[in-house]
């Protein structure tokens, strides 16, 4: 944690929060920055409302998947191999989580990826729910299958890939007060619509129930020692 009295580094970075006034005056807006080896800014991460934090499990799973943290579960489905991944297994009201879905799929066979018409694309739905918000679900890049027979291009995935969606944990003071002084266990439930094809055969279409847990405990009000408060 960078010492900062006069906000000169947190102006330099352009982040420092006008708005804020009392104790909070001279703050920075919290987020992230990646900085490569040579000084140079690779991407930023930051959100307009003050209470909703992306953690660094979040941040590192979406830069670098395979080096995340992540809570990791398989799940049975036909014609694939399915597993779960949560950036973080523990949050409190206003944390940004990331779920995934790991696809992993045989050679030759494929999935019709978001955008193909008159097929079954792959779908990551998840329930609402008024513990936490939702985003929007990111999809990777799709590659086009030329299919002969049909004189047809679609767009697909192949092999191994993932669909993630971030969850914010639900900040406001009503469910943060819910949380008692041990916090509580939410499921977050959906599903997995799909439909696998191979070179001869497209099989029905899917649905695989999924779901992950995440402990969300209640924030720590205890503030800092006197001698350390902003001034």
């Amino acid at each position: 944690m960078l010492g900062d009295p006069e906000s000169k580094t947190i102006r330099e970075y352009g982040v420092l929060n006008e708005e804020a006034t009392g104790m909070q005056k001279g703050f920075a807006r919290p987020g992230y920055f990646f900085i490569d080896g040579h000084g140079i800014i690779r991407e930023k991460f930051f959100e307009a409302r003050y209470r909703e934090r992306l953690t660094g499990n979040s941040i590192i799973s979406k830069l670098f998947p395979e080096l995340g943290q992540e809570v990791t579960q398989t799940v049975e489905a036909p014609h694939l191999q399915l597993a779960l991944a949560q950036s973080d297994a523990a949050g409190v009201p206003g944390t940004r989580i990331t779920l995934a879905a790991e696809v992993r799929l045989p050679a030759e066979v494929h999935v019709y990826a978001p955008g193909a018409r008159g097929y079954k694309p792959i779908k990551l739905e998840i329930d609402p729910a008024p513990q936490f918000e939702l985003k929007p679900v990111v999809y990777p890049p799709s590659k086009i299958l030329y299919l002969p027979a049909i004189k047809e291009r679609v767009p697909v995935f192949e092999g191994t890939f993932r669909i993630s969606q971030d969850v914010k944990v639900n900040s406001g003071s009503e469910f943060a007060g819910s949380l008692g002084k041990d916090g509580k266990t939410i499921t977050i439930s959906g599903k997995l619509e799909y439909q696998a094809c191979d070179k001869t055969t497209c099989y029905l279409p899917m649905s695989v129930p999924i779901k992950w847990q995440l402990q969300v405990f209640p924030l720590d009000r205890t503030r800092a020692p006197v001698d350390i408060r902003h001034k």
